[in-house]
């Protein structure tokens, strides 16, 4: 199991690190230019945060796997992270609209893609926490 959170770890770090390209590839400078300025740097900043709690999460992984799957703390922070995913995966079908994604191939391939990971990642945190 140990190697599984090795590996959730760098997937979490590199996924962290992918959103410093969203605010250019979404083109928020033209997109958000009609909020307000408090909606478009909440956008900026809980960009950040989800970002930041991203990294630190993968940072956590794989630098203390084996706490997290051994200890009494280590099978309850793997609750609450399996309990986040899940809902994180909850959301990937329900939260979204299919017109994001439907027969766009890019889109398609990333929606699939990430319903992958974030069923991974659940699975993963959540068999640590029941077992």
């Amino acid at each position: 199991m140990e190697i599984h959170f090795k590996i959730i770890g760098v997937l979490l770090i590199a996924l962290a690190l992918v959103h410093i390209v969203f605010p250019k590839y979404f083109n928020w400078d033209k997109e958000l230019k009609s909020l307000s300025l408090i909606n478009r740097q909440m956008m900026t900043v809980h960009t950040f945060f989800i970002a930041l709690t991203v990294f630190l999460m993968g940072l956590l992984c794989f630098t203390s796997s084996a706490e997290l799957i051994e200890t009494n703390l280590g099978k309850k922070i793997s609750l609450g992270l399996g309990l986040f995913w899940t809902i994180r995966l909850f959301i990937q079908f329900f939260g979204y609209s299919t017109d994001l994604w439907k027969g766009k191939k890019f889109e398609t391939f990333m929606h699939i893609i990430f319903s992958l990971l974030w069923t991974y990642l659940s699975i993963i945190f959540l068999t640590t926490y029941f077992n």
